[in-house]
């Protein structure tokens, strides 16, 4: 993990509660042996149907634009640059505990991106993968995520796979496996009902699975990087007058805008 953190980070996260109190001690050792943390009920009840409102407005309104700003994915519907479009997405990347794991994770960390990905009925199943694509050193970590259920995580609805402690071993696996399209042996689902939080060291092994059954699996993408790596969104490019107006200096200094 990196240890370099600007000074305004570490106010700024002091400001949004993302402190070393945010996570136990089992939690943070968690993320660093296995690579992922589930968080159940974090943003249930109304915070939840909030997010499945705004989420299905934009879908209807956005239509076959949807998800233009990163480019679409086969077997899921796509919207992104949530930071945009609603101020209930604030609560989402300044989440106190998420926060807290994306710094422990990474270390010197901002607003990757904010997104939403529906696995399609009958779609879904992607290959094992690391979002960062090439081998790091075990520490030396670039990216961390986290899904917000909006639907529950089930074993027939499209639940992510993870190969717990892959991100430790070094290896991609594009590089280490004949079939990364294939079950691995030591893999797990993650499963939970909406209001759950996963969050994950992004060099994990990870992939979505099939959705069986009939309807969409919704869920948000809530991702972080070092402040050093490129955002998969240039947030103070993107970012709406409006929208930075309203923002707590602190969330500007996490989104670095």
């Amino acid at each position: 993990m990196t240890s370099t953190t600007d000074t305004s980070l570490e106010t700024a996260l002091s400001d949004l509660g993302a402190t070393t109190d945010a996570l136990t001690d089992e939690q943070r050792a968690g993320l660093d042996v296995d690579g992922f943390l589930v968080l159940p009920g974090l943003f249930a009840g109304e915070r939840l149907e909030a997010l499945r409102t705004r989420t299905d407005e934009l879908r209807r309104f956005e239509g076959s634009a949807a998800g233009h700003e990163i480019g679409g994915q086969a077997g899921a519907a796509i919207l992104a640059d949530l930071v945009n479009k609603g101020e209930v997405f604030e609560s989402v990347f300044t989440e106190p505990a998420v926060l807290a794991a994306a710094h422990h994770v990474v270390g010197n960390v901002r607003v990757n991106s904010l997104n939403f990905r529906a696995a399609l009925p009958g779609q879904g199943h992607q290959h094992l993968h690391s979002d960062w694509g090439r081998p790091v050193d075990e520490g030396d970590y670039h990216l961390c995520n986290s899904m917000w259920l909006l639907d529950d995580f089930t074993p027939d609805n499209g639940a992510t796979r993870v190969v717990p402690g892959s991100h430790r071993w070094g290896r991609v696996p594009a590089d280490d496996l004949a079939d990364p399209t294939a079950a691995h042996p030591d893999e797990r689902l993650l499963l939970g009902e909406a209001g759950t939080v996963v969050i994950f060291n992004a060099h994990l092994w990870h992939g979505g699975t099939l959705n069986r059954t009939g309807v969409p699996r919704r869920g948000l993408t809530m991702s972080y990087c070092r402040r050093d790596e490129p955002q998969q969104l240039d947030q103070a490019a993107y970012v709406r007058k409006s929208v930075y107006d309203r923002l707590s200096p602190a969330a500007r200094v996490v989104l670095d805008v």
